[in-house]
């Protein structure tokens, strides 16, 4: 039997450890991933905006896909702070999905930033008609790229398609899942803390 997905207004309630990503010892961010069966109850496998609370402090934050299914939480330097965590600490969440009305607005890169102005104005048009949810798509597409040609290829596409009056970028896998773009990082051997 499949897992009922919450709808916007349902809390999702689990614990995880907070890790540190393997490959950038110097990040003043850490990560955690969702257990599978909460990460199930979402409403999408691709990316999903919430609001909740970690270690009861209140935040607002877009999930991403993890390639596998599930779904995964980039904790800033910020949240660690008001909610007194650090790497290796467990913690509890609780999350609800919001409406699509509620959608933050995604923080554009600095490149595409540069291309979009340099873009012509059917581009930039288009970029502030579409939705906070398809923007954030876009800005997946392009950041996604694992290369710096890719990543500058893409941007130049999507500038063009932007300007061709596409709103979504086509056949991208959001959930990571078929074309393992998206991945969660890799952990560092830090041991959860009791």
């Amino acid at each position: 039997m499949a897992p009922i997905r919450q709808q916007a207004g349902s809390p999702i309630r689990f614990t995880a450890p907070l890790f540190r990503p393997k490959d950038e010892k110097a990040a003043t961010w850490c990560f955690l991933l969702l257990p599978r069966k909460s990460s199930a109850s979402l409403p999408s496998r691709g990316p999903v905006s919430v609001r909740g609370t970690f270690n009861q402090t209140p935040f607002i934050a877009t999930l991403q896909p993890d390639g596998n299914g599930s779904h995964w939480l980039k904790v800033d330097q910020k949240l660690q702070t008001q909610s007194k965590s650090a790497p290796g600490d467990t913690i509890a969440l609780e999350l609800t999905p919001l409406a699509p009305d509620e959608e933050p607005e995604p923080k554009l890169p600095p490149d595409f930033r540069k291309a979009l102005s340099a873009a012509p104005k059917d581009a930039q048009i288009a970029w502030k008609e579409i939705t906070p949810v398809a923007r954030r798509d876009w800005i997946l597409f392009m950041t996604s790229a694992k290369k710096a040609e890719t990543r500058a290829s893409r941007i130049a596409k999507t500038c063009d398609m932007l300007a061709k009056g596409k709103r979504r970028p086509c056949c991208f896998d959001r959930s990571g899942m078929y074309d393992k773009s998206l991945r969660c990082p890799v952990a560092d051997d830090l041991k959860p803390r009791a």
